[in-house]
């Protein structure tokens, strides 16, 4: 479970800017650089992006821009609506429980 939502995570920062480095992406997201680039490593193995790899000039550094394959916005839509669903289910668990809670109170 903890995995979808670190993909679904990683696949949205992507989305939402995908020039930014390994290092940057990491940061934003709150993992280390070792768990970003397993998590992106996994997500191209499954299809969902493709990295493509571009030497900015000779003999000076790589850098990469990540692209949500069709599949991968596919996956990402349906992780968002896991996502959501889930949510709604702990916002009726709490309100029942809030409810529960306030007509107890008010019986004593």
């Amino acid at each position: 479970m903890k995995d979808n939502q670190d993909y679904l995570d990683v696949l949205r920062k992507v989305n939402s800017n995908p020039n930014s480095s390994q290092r940057t992406l990491a940061k934003e997201l709150g993992f280390s650089l070792g768990k970003l680039n397993y998590c992106l490593q996994a997500l191209k193995k499954k299809g969902l992006i493709k990295i493509k790899n571009f030497k900015k000039q000779k003999n000076k550094f790589n850098y990469f821009q990540y692209v949500i394959t069709p599949k991968g916005i596919s996956e990402r839509t349906k992780l968002t609506l896991n996502f959501m669903k889930r949510k709604m289910r702990e916002y009726d668990e709490l309100k029942k429980e809030i409810e529960e809670t306030e007509k107890k109170e008010n019986n004593n």
